[in-house]
């Protein structure tokens, strides 16, 4: 079953157990309506686990999956909408100051009951009809055995031949080079790893170490084992052990490990594991400690692989990530391959134009190049056939796309769908990682597992896509590697493309590229699409504006987006849009009650947000940063009772509504401000009741102050693990409301921004915060010294493992205090005059790292 519905099946469970509560029966009266359709989802699920164990491929299903996707965006809307409506009930109730009257038996409520039980039944029983459907086709027994698809059957090919055909690995001597002069460095044992996404020549670069002549003179013993995804232990042990000579041996993993050990035992060895996906992490790196060998042994593990995670968890030393060829080496490789006999264009220079626009478009992929260039040698020398390869730029890249789609093919279902949201990003287009992360979350494409929020979960699915070479990183956090933005390489995002057109996710015309029409469900807007808005899908669940996009709400315009029913994600942040009509940018907002994610990001001409936001009751998050003339929020802004986000920071609000406590699914709050003496509005005890929270930035002014019995706040906020706190308007006096504060002892990573104290506050010591791992520092003009409880006393001392301090002129601080009173592993500094001993450039801008 394609990933996206997948998804929803799992989503639209869940968000059924939610309104299958008591009240939900009580209050809709169709209750069995509900329970009916999660019986039916839950049978579907269980034929999907089904049909891709046994790799049925039937027509049928190819049929009837996109009616069923279609069935289930109508199903998520209806259980949405009671949702919504139940929830909106609820409030109400709660908060009848902030509504009109209601009651449960007015006109408008029974109309709604009457149609969303209509509706349910409907698709209830369009179900169960699919489900019949598949029951006759499904009922033939399954084989007792499975054999390989086409598609594996060629990566097998791909793989057995990779490391024997001959051929100079151009652009890619260097890389072998370098890393076999890691390996002279390490006299007795290194762990080396060869990271890059599929096609990139890591195999190649391997093999070249692995054929070299210093290498064969260097070990004594080389064994290649081929890892790739279908491997047992066994296996890997299996092929060692052949290769070393053996050829009777016991079956039993730790019988054959013991042998390998004997055998290797004070040899100079190098074994190289290639095309590594996943592996037992904690079992392997216990068979590379056994593999240690006595006095006079030497070895080098080098590893393969196309998965950070793979090569962070098992032990390696270095890695080496090959780069891209460059224009030069592309084409020297691809007329190696194209002219296999006379390798160069001298007797046909009439080919050479052709061939340099065909490397142009291959983007330095050593694979892509060879494919093409491998293609092209198999046909007849003809010029008019090298200028249709290079016209029709996909055809004939099956190898390519093969390497590619294996990457794709091994996500989970979860992760596919998140991935396919690259589809509707222009080429090359730089992508803000929350936007990212938000929309996930907002749409359902990922949720909360276990103790992990969904917007952990949403964070480690990108760093998983980061982690596999399928996305890349433009910048990111160097201590942790956090995303903060990232890209796609193009031919990853071909083949996303093709899948995002092969299960509807977006649509796009018949040269690819993005567009706006009736079956759009997802759309990145850029400023071509304006002829397009008329023929936009109603049932659209994601609209996002593209950056540098100068999108005009005109009447026509709003009115259009106005009947978008279904939408989920509302993403204006890329753009100021100053010379909109903040009327009809809020009469679009209004039409659309399923919203979940919104950005308003850098709007100049948001004033307010108006009172009736309230009723957007399906709102998860708010993101309305740095908005330069919002001044007010509304205080029914306090019943969002499912608002996970709220993001103001950068905005001239004097302070947050009093009420803010009623958020209690709250788990991020930036730009929070204490509200001033006499003022209707948040203060620092009402955060007391977000029991939730995870994330706090808080922003102070020279009139704020903390109550003495609201001192302890943050205390009480057990769950929350960044703080940071920004004092840029502020003096010296306000040095004592800092010293106020009192973070709770979970807290994990904190942040202070222009700090004016010039020592550190008291409470920033192992003793109070005994589970931070990082800190930031950053301008910080006053800052002399650290606090005389900085550093602890005997048992307490700090478990920081990172520390970026930016743009501290006067701060004094010893790198030998450092190394001796904690246990760092990133170290990150600029302008930073006054450190003494660090082993880096602390004036300009450095960092040390421990691996």
């Amino acid at each position: 079953m394609d990933p996206i519905t997948t998804v929803l099946i799992e989503f639209l469970a869940k968000e059924l157990l939610n309104v299958l509560e008591d009240k939900a029966k009580s209050v809709f009266g169709f209750w069995g309506e509900f329970d009916k359709m999660k019986r039916k989802l839950e049978y579907i699920s269980s034929f999907r686990t089904d049909l891709e164990e046994n790799h049925r491929d039937y027509s049928i299903v190819k049929k009837i999956l996109p009616q069923l996707r279609e069935l289930i965006y109508e199903a998520d809307d209806i259980v949405a909408d009671c949702r919504i409506r139940l929830d909106y009930e609820e409030v109400r109730k709660l908060y009848g100051n902030f509504f009109s009257n209601f009651h449960k038996s007015n006109p408008r409520g029974l109309l709604f009951r009457t149609n969303a039980k209509i509706m349910l039944s409907n698709v209830n029983n369009r179900i169960e009809e699919m489900e019949n459907e598949l029951l006759k086709t499904y009922l033939p027994s399954l084989p007792n055995k499975t054999c390989q698809t086409d598609s594996q059957e060629v990566s097998a090919r791909l793989r057995r031949n990779s490391h024997f055909r001959k051929q100079k690995p151009i652009g890619l001597q260097n890389d072998a080079r370098n890393i076999i002069e890691w390996i002279k460095e390490n006299k007795k044992s290194c762990r080396i790893g060869i990271l890059g996404m599929g096609g990139l020549g890591k195999t190649t670069i391997a093999r070249e170490i692995y054929n070299a002549e210093e290498v064969l003179d260097y070990f004594t013993v080389r064994i290649w084992v081929t890892v790739s995804q279908e491997f047992t232990d066994k296996d890997i042990f299996t092929s060692i052990l052949k290769q070393l000579g053996i050829r009777e041996f016991e079956t039993d993993n730790s019988e054959m490990l013991t042998k390998i050990c004997q055998f290797l035992n004070d040899k100079k060895y190098l074994i190289v594991m290639d095309d590594v996906w996943r592996i037992d992490y904690d079992y392997w790196r216990q068979v590379f400690n056994d593999l240690r060998g006595g006095d006079n042994c030497t070895k080098c593990i080098i590893i393969t692989t196309r998965n950070r995670t793979v090569i962070d968890n098992l032990g390696v030393t270095r890695t080496h990530e090959p780069r891209m060829l460059d224009e030069d080496e592309s084409l020297c490789l691809f007329r190696e391959v194209a002219f296999p006999d006379d390798r160069n264009f001298s007797s046909h220079p009439e080919f050479q134009t052709v061939g340099e626009d065909i490397v142009i478009k291959c983007r330095g992929l050593p694979l892509a190049i060879k494919t093409i260039a491998g293609l092209l040698s198999t046909k007849p020398l003809s010029l008019e056939k090298w200028k249709e390869v290079s016209e029709n730029f996909h055809d004939g890249l099956e190898a390519v796309e093969e390497s590619l789609r294996l990457s794709y093919d091994d996500l989970s279902p979860m992760l596919k769908h998140c991935i396919l949201s690259f589809s509707i990003y222009p080429e090359d287009a730089e992508i803000d990682a929350d936007q990212l992360l938000y929309w996930w979350v907002g749409e359902g494409f990922v949720h909360g597992k276990a103790r992990k929020t969904a917007l952990e979960v949403a964070s480690l699915c990108l760093l998983e896509l980061v982690n596999r070479c399928m996305v890349d990183v433009v910048d990111q956090r160097c201590y942790d590697g956090r995303v903060y933005i990232c890209k796609m390489h193009d031919m990853v995002r071909n083949l996303i493309i093709q899948k995002s057109k092969d299960e509807a996710f977006s649509s796009f015309d018949e040269n690819d590229k993005h567009r706006a029409d009736e079956y759009a469900r997802h759309l990145g807007y850029t400023n071509d699409m304006d002829e397009m808005l008329p023929k936009l899908s109603s049932k659209l669940r994601a609209f996002l504006l593209m950056k540098k996009c100068l999108f005009q709400f005109s009447q026509i315009t709003v009115a259009r987006l106005s009947l978008l029913k279904s939408l989920r994600v509302l993403d204006l942040s890329s753009n100021e849009l100053e010379n909109i009509t903040v009327e009809d940018l809020l009469k679009l907002i209004k039409s659309q009650k399923r919203l979940a994610y919104l950005s308003l990001r850098r709007i100049g001409g948001l004033k307010e947000l108006p009172d009736w936001i309230k009723k957007r009751q399906n709102l998860q998050i708010l993101v309305i940063k740095e908005c330069k003339n919002l001044k007010t929020l509304p205080p029914s802004i306090t019943t969002l009772r499912n608002l996970v986000v709220l993001d103001v920071e950068k905005c001239p609000l004097c302070n947050l509504p009093e009420g803010l406590g009623r958020l209690a699914k709250l788990q991020v709050l930036a730009g929070f401000k204490l509200a001033r003496p006499g003022d209707n509005g948040a203060r620092l005890g009402e955060l007391t009741g977000l029991k939730e929270l995870k994330e706090l930035r808080i922003s102070l002014s020279q009139s704020d102050e903390i109550a003495d019995n609201e001192a302890d706040a943050l205390s009480k906020l057990d769950q929350l693990k960044v703080l940071s706190i920004d004092t840029k308007d502020c003096t010296e006096k306000q040095v004592l409301l800092v010293n106020k504060f009192s973070p709770p002892r979970s807290l994990r990573e904190l942040f202070l921004r222009s700090y004016v104290g010039d020592t550190t506050p008291d409470w920033l010591s192992p003793v109070c915060l005994p589970d931070l791992v990082y800190l930031y520092v950053d301008l910080s003009r006053q800052l002399r010294r650290v606090s005389t409880s900085f550093w602890g006393a005997n048992e307490n001392t700090w478990r920081i493992e990172g520390l970026c301090f930016k743009h501290l002129y006067k701060f004094d601080l010893s790198w030998q205090d450092l190394m001796t009173k904690m246990k760092l592993r990133y170290v990150e500094a600029s302008n930073c005059h006054a450190f003494k001993g660090f082993p880096f450039d602390v004036s300009g801008s450095g960092y040390w790292s421990s691996c």
